[in-house]
């Protein structure tokens, strides 16, 4: 993702107690990132706030900017 042709690869990920993912922002630097999971994470009982890098999909790091929700993968029914 990019804003105003800037590259954003890290992103903010919320997994819900079901294992549903949304990418809910994105940043230019990891700090950036992980200031903002750790703001949210522990908010709400049984969701957390991963900091991902786009080329490391999958593989999550617990816990200039664009904003919005957009699911990652879905969890078991």
């Amino acid at each position: 993702m990019t804003e105003g042709g800037t590259a954003l690869p890290w992103q903010v990920v919320r997994e819900d107690g079901n294992g549903n993912r949304y990418r809910v922002a994105w940043y230019a630097t990891r700090d950036e990132a992980q200031r903002l999971a750790e703001s949210l994470d522990g908010r709400e009982e049984g969701t957390l706030y991963c900091v991902e890098h786009a080329g490391d999909a999958g593989r999550a790091q617990h816990a200039g900017h664009a904003h919005h929700a957009e699911r990652v993968e879905q969890g078991a029914p």
